[in-house]
């Protein structure tokens, strides 16, 4: 544990730990509304907020949270224009952010190292600024889920039925969508903006496969998310590999292995209670 005694590496086991609460107990809600690409679009968006602020010289992580949130209105505001092809709104933003980000890329000279410790995650980009804003969004998500979790959860299976309940469906998925861009900014230092999608998919796609209710589904999410944060920043520190991709293969590797014992456990069951049936059957 000697990695501890280092400044940047506390940050970043702080900050890992708040992204992978964060980013699981979303990726859930994504999941159930059928929106597991939108953080993958958000994360493009956000990247044009990054080389945006590299290029005008004001703070990157700033820039890249603020575009990432108009970004997130922006989609909810063009679903709706598309009602019966709402993942058209996930691919026009997308390819306005990333147009936007290749364009200014290409006029930023000389901090190609600065742009790809966003691209692919860095625990030394992880500043005091960075942690504090992965605070205040810790603070703002846990207020958001905690107060809505029972409209959150009846949207996320039927918006008809929400309306006709009474509840403001278009408020609430407008401050979802938001959340969810605010959610992915913060996440852009730990693992990258290519990657941040997998921080929070992988352990969602393992909870909804696993958990016999929503709530386990919830808590199944983020104690994956947490370890493989946690292995992934101490397999990137010893290996000195980019901590977004080893995070993201270590919750690959969770994923298979899950649906893997998953397959074994339910093999095994068949098998006895065909064992079982044949000797009754026997025995009748």
């Amino acid at each position: 544990m000697g990695m501890l005694h280092y400044d940047f590496m506390q940050r970043a086991f702080w900050a890992g730990g708040i992204i992978a609460v964060l980013a699981s107990t979303l990726g859930v809600y994504l999941m159930l509304r059928r929106q597991a690409l939108i953080a993958d679009m958000l994360s493009h968006v956000s990247l044009a907020g990054v080389a945006a602020g590299t290029y005008l010289h004001i703070n990157p992580s700033l820039a890249g949270f603020v575009v990432a949130i108009l970004g997130a209105i922006a989609v909810e505001y063009v679903r709706r224009s598309y009602r019966t092809f709402s993942e058209v709104s996930v691919a026009i933003i997308m390819v306005c952010g990333l147009s936007t980000a290749v364009v200014l890329m290409s006029l930023i000279k000389g901090t190609s190292k600065s742009l790809s410790s966003y691209l692919f995650g860095s625990v030394v980009a992880v500043n005091t600024s960075d942690l504090r804003i992965m605070i205040l969004v810790a603070a703002a998500g846990a207020l958001f889920f905690f107060f809505l979790r029972r409209p959150l959860y009846q949207i996320s299976f039927d918006e008809e039925t929400a309306q006709t309940d009474g509840l403001p469906v278009k408020s609430i998925s407008l401050l979802f969508s938001v959340m969810t861009g605010m959610i992915v900014s913060a996440a852009m230092p730990i693992v990258g903006v290519l990657l941040v999608s997998a921080l929070v998919i992988l352990p969602a796609a393992i909870a909804v496969r696993i958990a016999y209710s929503f709530n386990a589904a919830i808590l199944i999410a983020c104690a994956v998310g947490l370890a493989g944060v946690f292995s992934g920043l101490t397999a990137s520190y010893r290996l000195n590999t980019p901590p977004g991709g080893t995070i993201a293969l270590i919750l690959l590797v969770f994923l298979v292995s899950g649906v893997l014992l998953q397959k074994a456990i339910l093999r095994v069951y068949r098998n006895r209670v065909k064992h079982e049936s044949s000797i009754r059957n026997y025995y009748t």
